[in-house]
């Protein structure tokens, strides 16, 4: 499975680099991962909320390309403090929202951790359904149309949501279960010497 993180300026370091870990991590243990940090434009590197410089593996794919992805995971950062960059200033500018929705609706399951899930409120794909985000955004997501629960992490299955920064891990271990099977993720766990929080809410 193809596994894209989309990278942008302000982005919450751990949001990204904590799924990317489990998934690389996961795919050495033998799952069928392939796991990239793309962008949308073509750079070489982005500067993260807390000023990480984090190199990129290329372009997130067009939604009818033969490599797009299966899995795309979209963090947060720099919603509830009003950054210049981050994701606030992303919904307002568009482009990722866009591109969320036209591979969410070419087939790709789309997760998000922490604040991400404005984007993919932005882009409606979290309307009516279950979904949570950080504790600080969570009345934006109410108030976009999202049915907000009271958990870690959603599971509703082509969409996935996940609280803040941390709980991204937990998110990415849960795929991985769901998509490589228990005794993987697992041992993914067990390699991050990571106290797995392993119940989703499921819509």
């Amino acid at each position: 499975m193809r596994v894209d993180i989309v990278l942008y300026d302000g982005f919450d370091e751990l949001d990204a680099v904590g799924p990317y870990e489990v998934f690389s991590t996961a795919a050495a243990f033998g799952a069928d991962f392939d796991v990239r940090l793309v962008t949308l434009d073509d750079r070489e590197q982005v500067t993260a909320s807390h000023g990480l410089r984090v190199g990129v593996d290329g372009v997130l794919p067009d939604s009818d390309a033969d490599d797009r992805s299966g899995l795309l995971i979209v963090p947060g950062g720099g919603w509830n403090d009003r950054s210049e960059a981050g994701a606030r200033a992303e919904a307002e500018r568009g482009a990722i929202p866009h591109a969320v929705s036209d591979l969410y609706d070419a087939g790709a399951t789309v997760a998000s951790v922490c604040t991400g899930g404005m984007l993919l409120a932005t882009a409606g794909l979290t309307d009516g359904r279950p979904a949570v985000t950080h504790g600080g955004a969570l009345d934006d997501l109410r108030a976009s149309g999202a049915d907000v629960v009271d958990a870690r992490f959603v599971d509703d299955g082509d969409l996935l949501t996940a609280g803040g920064v941390t709980s991204g891990i937990d998110l990415s271990l849960h795929l991985v279960e769901r998509e490589a099977g228990a005794e993987i993720a697992d041992r993914v766990a067990a390699e991050l010497e990571y106290e797995r929080r392993e119940t989703p809410y499921r819509g």
